[in-house]
């Protein structure tokens, strides 16, 4: 599935660019893994990604008037046509939805997370941080696996948990960059100290003893981003043979960025991760392990109780 994080700051140039290059551009760990795809679904996923792009450009952009265009992108979506300035991208991602089923609830939803990201974010427990999780990249992994052409009932779980996992890591990787813009995406309830509740701001020049405790609240993190991984990888046995390298590489590439941040001792306020060309590559060979042949994997129901009445999610 795509990343949803670093689809970060805003470039006024990206609507005049073709999908694949703003992939290759913005989107490099899904670029490289897009490679083993095969040219129709690299160009559907990057189409995709195109969309996912630009509305989060607009949520981090500084144009006075983004709320609004992001509420009319979602009205645009409900209504199923578009009529005012964004209408090129909108216009073209609903083409593309209607050709691979896209359910536009999941679109609609992603655009509702970031809406909400307007308001610097202040979660106070871990289904809040789930749920916003499912908004950003939940969906973006549930409209992936419509575009890889996935056919089993249970594939659009395990792509919602590929979304989560990723959006989980991204968090963890970007807790400077987002204390620079205050915004607080760990959970208060994983907190002691009442100013790093409230005041993320003040997290850049924290003191040793306030920073050991974020990493620790990074390393929760990316435990918990590890329970979702290990059923996403699971569920890549769904996925048809063409994509399944592809997704397993992308996995694997996004995984390692949290692996890293293990390894470096959660030393967040060292700026973020970066998984190298090299390491891409050890990690693409291991990848070939999705041809051993699995069962079909049952999807863990407690995954998604805090996702509950969201796109894609099984109520029963």
């Amino acid at each position: 599935m795509l990343p949803n994080k670093p689809l970060t700051r805003h470039e006024s140039s990206i609507p005049e660019m073709k999908p694949i290059a703003i992939l290759a551009k913005h989107g490099k760990s899904f670029y490289f893994a897009s490679f083993f795809l095969g040219n129709d679904y690299a160009a559907s996923a990057a189409k995709l990604y195109k969309f996912c792009r630009f509305v989060d450009d607009l949520a981090d952009g500084t144009e006075i008037n983004k709320i609004e265009r992001l509420q009319n992108i979602f009205l645009c979506l409900q209504r199923e046509t578009c009529q005012h300035e964004d209408t090129l991208e909108i216009e073209s991602f609903l083409a593309l939805a209607k050709e691979k089923n896209i359910p536009l609830i999941a679109a609609q939803e992603l655009l509702g997370g970031m809406i909400s990201d307007q308001t610097p974010a202040r979660f106070d427990n871990t289904k809040q941080l789930l749920r916003y999780c499912h908004a950003v990249a939940g969906t973006v992994g549930l409209m992936m696996c419509h575009v890889l052409d996935c056919s089993h009932k249970d594939a659009n779980s395990f792509a919602i948990d590929l979304g989560v996992a990723m959006q989980l890591t991204n968090i963890a990787r970007d807790v400077l960059e987002d204390a620079q813009m205050d915004r607080r995406y760990i959970p208060s309830e994983w907190l002691n100290l009442t100013e790093l509740q409230s005041e993320p701001s003040g997290w850049v020049d924290a003191s040793i003893d306030k920073r050991t405790k974020i990493s620790s609240a990074i390393e929760q993190l990316l435990n918990l981003a590890e329970k979702y991984y290990g059923s996403a990888e699971q569920g890549i046995a769904l996925l048809p043979w063409k994509s399944r390298f592809a997704i397993n590489v992308a996995l694997r590439v996004y995984r390692q960025i949290g692996r890293q941040l293990k390894e470096k001792k959660y030393c967040w306020w060292q700026g973020r991760q970066i998984v190298s060309v090299f390491k891409k590559f050890q990690l693409t060979i291991l990848g070939l392990s999705v041809f051993i042949p699995k069962k079909t994997p049952t999807h863990q129901r407690k995954l998604h109780e805090s996702l509950i009445g969201l796109a894609g999610v099984d109520s029963h």
